[in-house]
């Protein structure tokens, strides 16, 4: 087998899974543009810990350009993909055009509001550097008005945050809430106690972690409930209003709101093909479109048959290892290609200090073992020695001392009311 000789590679995306490709191609005969509407490859597991002031954007974000200076075949165009022309290889976006010989589809997914999309302005998700840093703003001033406010109902609607959706992100951002409420900021502030801030969580289901092995479910709602989360299962919500949460028979007044409920991918509507519940596209063995050998699709963008009646997760490693096999299917083809295989490492959170779950499968733990082996793993697989010693030091710093090291707002507080 001989490399691909003289081939256009156009990767939309990178995130972990064009990341991924690019690096297969690396000094490959092909020639690479990455086109992506940021600049930066962004380290999202580590995202709210941004939002709630452990880390800075830096952290966890490098410049793409900067990763592959040193690959001469690779281009790096930030731009705004606004649809795929299958039939003439053309990828349009807001300010240009691009031919294709390959093209890998790596977009990742948005965060999806169930046809309310106009529930977003007042319940942010958290998928990038904007939103974290939007969250950050939000949950930082809450207690810096609460503190000048002598209303005691509005201080209360300062004091209490909501986050909708029982997933990783939210168990993450619930347990990093309470943490600042009840011990970073405690000795803080004067007029208000922020020990008495409200934190909910509101889960649809019955049970957080839906995924996760029973037993490590039923330690995370213990451990979120001894953070003084107030836990809401089996309850949908309604409307979200400003600074209010609706449920049946419920109405919650909140100055933070944060969603975790759900994400959807937008790539069926780029390439003008039917998608599947989640937005993705379904792929063959291969991960490339049907009838169009030519494209392939992975990450979030992806619908891959794994295990019978399952999918291949939208997680980190799963996007990974389809980058890397679809690199070296490009840079290496065969006419009798060995279909993706996926590997399933395990299952990760952290709740809070010295609380995490761990579910490797055949092995599963919890607690501080659970939240250093979690430590590590995000460390291990940070991009760039220089990034992971920052991230590494700002921890350790944190652990030792207790405080919130990024607790900077950047915006005005002088409004009377969000």
């Amino acid at each position: 087998m001989s490399e691909q000789q003289h081939q256009h590679v156009v990767i939309i995306g990178c995130g972990f899974g064009g990341l991924a490709v690019a690096k297969k191609l690396i000094n490959s005969n092909c020639s690479v543009t990455i086109i992506d509407k940021s600049n930066h490859h962004l380290f999202q597991p580590l995202l709210y810990q941004v939002a709630t002031a452990d880390l800075s954007p830096s952290d966890i974000a490098w410049p793409i350009r900067n990763v592959f200076a040193q690959a001469k075949n690779i281009k790096v165009i930030q731009d705004e993909v606004t649809y795929i022309d299958k039939n003439r290889r053309q990828v349009k976006t807001i300010n240009g055009q691009y031919q294709y010989d390959q093209l890998v589809v790596a977009v990742g997914a948005e965060n999806t509001y169930f046809g309310h999309e106009e529930w977003q302005a007042n319940a942010p998700g958290l998928k990038d550097l904007s939103d974290a840093l939007m969250i950050r703003e939000r949950i930082l001033s809450a207690f810096e008005k609460a503190e000048q406010c002598e209303d005691l109902k509005l201080r209360e609607a300062y004091m209490t945050f909501v986050v909708i959706g029982g997933g990783p992100t939210g168990v993450e951002m619930a347990g990093a809430i309470a943490e600042i409420a009840k011990s970073t900021l405690a000795r803080d502030f004067r007029q208000i106690k922020t020990t008495e801030a409200r934190i909910m969580l509101i889960e649809g289901g019955s049970n957080v972690l839906n995924g996760f092995d029973p037993k490590l479910c039923q330690y995370t709602e213990s451990a979120l409930r001894e953070l003084g989360v107030e836990l809401v299962f089996e309850r949908f919500v309604e409307n979200i209003k400003p600074n209010q949460v609706i449920l049946k028979d419920q109405c919650v007044s909140a100055n933070t709101i944060i969603w975790g409920a759900g994400v959807k991918s937008k790539v069926a509507n780029l390439l003008d093909i039917k998608a599947e519940a989640n937005g993705s596209v379904k792929v063959d063995p291969y991960l490339r479109l049907p009838d169009f050998t030519d494209v392939f699709i992975i990450g979030d963008a992806a619908w891959v048959e794994w295990k019978g009646n399952k999918t291949v997760p939208g997680i980190a490693p799963a996007a990974k290892q389809q980058g890397r096999y679809v690199g070296q299917l490009i840079r290496k083809p065969s006419n009798k290609p060995s279909p993706f295989k996926y590997n399933h490492s395990g299952n990760l959170a952290t709740i809070g200090r010295h609380k995490a779950v761990v579910d490797l499968g055949k092995m599963k733990f919890k607690g501080w073992l659970a939240w250093y082996f979690w430590g590590f793993i995000h460390i291990y697989f940070l991009i760039g020695v220089r990034s992971a010693t920052v991230v590494l030091l700002q921890w350790f710093w944190s652990y030792l001392t207790n405080k919130k090291p990024a607790r900077i707002i950047i915006g005005k507080l002088f409004n009377k009311r969000d």
